[in-house]
């Protein structure tokens, strides 16, 4: 049986243990020895960043071969219309590489979700909207460069779930542990 942390990474904190900078990072968080982080999430990202202790667990968690789906909300500048959505949802070309096809929808700012610290910017005259965006990816600053490239800048971005594990019922800056055994889902 293996561990796994389920935390709720705020925004501005590192997605490792360690920083020489001195800057917040998990260490800040979680003292569990013997976890490590399966995947990153940038740190002016904020969401579900999972932990094990468990190397193979960790593989078929983050490597993008496995295809977990991840959801993200994503609060973007501007209000962004069918035919946007729509070269979402069948991959962009970002210059280093394609995306594979996202689900994505534009949705109500999500109940559940609470206030980030520090807030985002504020300006009046340009509207913002939210997207729940589904992919099986999670290269670097994939979401932010994808919502950039369609000319809708992410403003706040939140990981919602990986695979099956959510947030559901975990605050900011809070952690859960939970046994897993080998399931179906994650198996290749």
């Amino acid at each position: 049986m293996s561990r796994l942390i389920l935390f709720n990474k705020p925004y501005g904190v590192l997605t490792q243990f360690t920083d020489p900078s001195g800057r917040l990072t998990l260490a800040n968080f979680i003292k569990t020895p013997h976890v490590y982080a399966a995947g990153r999430l940038d740190s002016d990202s904020e969401g579900l960043v999972l932990l094990t202790d468990d190397g193979s667990l960790q593989a078929r968690i983050a490597h993008p071969r496995y295809k977990l789906l991840k959801v993200y909300w994503a609060q973007v500048e501007g209000i962004p219309k069918a035919a946007d959505l729509e070269l979402l949802r069948r991959g962009v070309d970002l210059g280093d590489f394609i995306t594979q096809p996202a689900k994505i929808n534009l949705i109500d700012e999500p109940s559940s979700l609470w206030e980030r610290r520090p807030p985002i910017r504020y300006r009046s005259n340009i509207p913002t909207s939210w997207l729940k965006i589904v992919i099986a990816e999670g290269k670097n600053r994939q979401v932010r460069r994808m919502t950039a490239k369609i000319g809708f800048p992410t403003l706040r971005l939140v990981r919602w779930s990986v695979g099956e594990w959510t947030l559901e019922g975990l605050p900011p800056e809070s952690w859960r542990e939970i046994t897993v055994t080998r399931r179906p889902d994650i198996n290749p």
